[in-house]
Parts: C-alpha cells; sequence; structure tokens
C-alpha cells in the first residue's frame, strides 16, 4: 500500500504554459512527501499539455498531470479534489507561486499533523499581493485575527477588519473534510474561490495559524478575473456565485457567534460586489438585476437581508437615485486606492 502523502497540492492550468514553471518549481521545495496535480483544463492555445507530461516524467512520484475537456477554474479544483492522495489539500493557482521559507514551516507542522488521529481541520497562513508590474507588495495577514502557535476553535477568533478575509490562497483544508461535505465547485464559472473558502466554513472546528508569508499572488496580467473590466465583462458570473453562497448556509442558524459575524460580513462584501459592479454598468439591464439579487437574497434568508441592508457596507452602495449611484461608486474608489485591491 502507498504511504499517504502529507499534502496535495493542486494546479488548474489552462493556458499557462508562460508561467507555470514557476509555480511547480516553488511547491517542489516542499518536499517529497507532497503530490502534485496539474489539471490541464482543456487548453489550447500552448504547449500547457506537454509540459505538464514532462513534469510528470521528471517527478513521477510527485507529479501527475491530468488532461481534461475545459470546465473552468471550479472543474479543475474539483478533479484535484477528486484525485487527491494527500492528507492535506491545496490549490495554487497556475500564475502564483508558495513562498520556499515560509512552507518549510508549514510543511513541518503538516507533518506533525499526519501523525494524529485528528489533524487540524484548516492551517491558515498569510498571502502576499505581488503587483510585479508596479513592483510592489503587500502583505495580508492575520495575527490581529487568530492566536498563533497553537490550535484554535472560532470561539477565540478576533474582530476582521474591512479589508481582511480569508481568501483560497490563505487557506490548506484537511482533505477528507472537503469529501466529507461533498464540495463541489460549479462549472464554466469564475470566483468560485469564494465558495472554497465560505461554504466549508461551518464545518471546520479546529485551525491552525502561521504568521507566514506562504502564498504569493500574483497581480496584473489583464486577462485577470479580478481585472475591473473583466470582472464588469462576467458579473454574471458574479452574481451566480453570490446565489450559490446564499443558498449554501443560513447563517442565523450557525452556532459560532464570532463565524456567524465573519460569514455575514462576507455575504455583505459579495453584495457589495454585485452592487459596485452593476452600478458601474449602469444600464437599464444592471439596474433590473441589482434589483433581483437583493430580492433573491430578501426571499432565501430574510434575516440576513435585514442585517445587510443596514450594514454601512452596502446601505452607501445602494443609495438610490443617480445621486446614489455616483456616492456608492465614489466610495469604492475610496477604498480601492486605501486597500489596492484590483
Amino acid at each position: 500500500m502507498t504511504e499517504q502523502k502529507t499534502i496535495t497540492f493542486a494546479i488548474p492550468c489552462y493556458n499557462s504554459a508562460a508561467y507555470m514553471d514557476k509555480c511547480i518549481e516553488s511547491l517542489l521545495t516542499c518536499g517529497d512527501d507532497i503530490e502534485i496535480i496539474i489539471v490541464n483544463d482543456g487548453s489550447t492555445k500552448d504547449n500547457t499539455r506537454e509540459k505538464g507530461d514532462e513534469w510528470q516524467a521528471r517527478y513521477p512520484g510527485i507529479i501527475r498531470a491530468i488532461h481534461k475537456e475545459n470546465g473552468g477554474h471550479g472543474s479543475a479544483v474539483n478533479t484535484g479534489l477528486r484525485e487527491a492522495t494527500g492528507r492535506y489539500y491545496k490549490v495554487v493557482d497556475s500564475d502564483d507561486w508558495l513562498d520556499a521559507d515560509a512552507m518549510q514551516k508549514v510543511m513541518a507542522y503538516l507533518r506533525r499533523q499526519c501523525e494524529l488521529e485528528h489533524p487540524t481541520d484548516m492551517v491558515i497562513g498569510n498571502y502576499v499581493y505581488e503587483k510585479v508590474c508596479e513592483g510592489s507588495q503587500k502583505v495580508m495577514g492575520y495575527r490581529n485575527v487568530f492566536p498563533q502557535e497553537r490550535e484554535f476553535g472560532w470561539s477565540e477568533i478576533g474582530r476582521f477588519s474591512q479589508s481582511q478575509y480569508l481568501l483560497m490562497h490563505s487557506v490548506i483544508y484537511r482533505t477528507e473534510l472537503l469529501r466529507d461535505i461533498k464540495l463541489e465547485l460549479p462549472e464554466h464559472c469564475f470566483y468560485v474561490d469564494n465558495i472554497f473558502v465560505y461554504v466549508p466554513l461551518p464545518y471546520v472546528k479546529t485551525m491552525y495559524y502561521m504568521d507566514v508569508d506562504m502564498y504569493r499572488y500574483f497581480i496584473g496580467r489583464e486577462d485577470q478575473s479580478v481585472n475591473e473590466s473583466v470582472m464588469m465583462g462576467r458579473i454574471d458570473q458574479q452574481l451566480r456565485i453570490t446565489k450559490v453562497m446564499i443558498d449554501s448556509h443560513d447563517i442565523d442558524t450557525v452556532q459560532e457567534k464570532k463565524l456567524a459575524q465573519y460569514m455575514r460580513n462576507y455575504l455583505a462584501m459579495m453584495m457589495c460586489i454585485c452592487s459596485v459592479f452593476l452600478r458601474l454598468i449602469n444600464d437599464g439591464e444592471s439596474e433590473v438585476k441589482r434589483d433581483e439579487i437583493w430580492e433573491y437574497l430578501k426571499n432565501a434568508r430574510p434575516a440576513t437581508y435585514e442585517r445587510l441592508r443596514r450594514m454601512p457596507l452596502d446601505f452607501f452602495v445602494n443609495l438610490p437615485g443617480e445621486r446614489g449611484r455616483k456616492i456608492g461608486i465614489a466610495g469604492y474608489r475610496l477604498a480601492q486606492r486605501i486597500f489596492k485591491f484590483n
């Protein structure tokens, strides 16, 4: 029987030949007890497929290349999860990379957990916005939120700031936890990472935070999903993901109060993004869609709707009329400058 790997890294690849090597090389520094699954999601415009096969041939005990029809980022994450043999599971996008020094510490902890009957459900590290074109970095950490150097639960967490959220970049899940809850991300849709870091949370009972800059998040390509013009063009996918999140949990039934507040804030942020970008599009159809997403929340989760409508984040971006639209967009632009997102 093959010994279980400590962690599976899944790399969704779609026409990623220009940058996937750097990502894979950064993972290989983690040791021989890892599994790297390169999921070629129907690439046709470059030699991603051939590169995946070459990496598998060079590291047959570590790297597997899986070729599939195009199904989008979520489909690639699902494939990686189905195929994973690691005790832990982490998604690393093909244009990003992991920090070698930080991962030495992370891997040491994961290895210790693999010896236990009840390993930690979720391990958390910092991520870094790598704005390569600007030559700047911005570290997103959680030292104000989570205890350090010990396992903890939701009742022990601190308060997240307005710009602080758990992203796919910052989390490592226990593989069986994701399988037990039958996590399945939508196919042919962007922004599924929000589901990945939202839906499993009530099932996570134990966590461990390491104040290390683990994940390097590349920002700067014009076709990235977080690019503003791209997000406007994909607003229907943003709305779809938000509806999945609304349907996934009744936040008011979440027993851990601090977790419930975090999930409420996260959903408020998603509703804010929907509202802001629909107001940026600014046509008759977009205003109808803005009304519809709020009506969807009202019908599905009336108590959550009432809470979110009173929260400043969503109150100001939904002020009525043209003046209200301009105020909401101005607030978004200010937040954009302060927090330096997209």
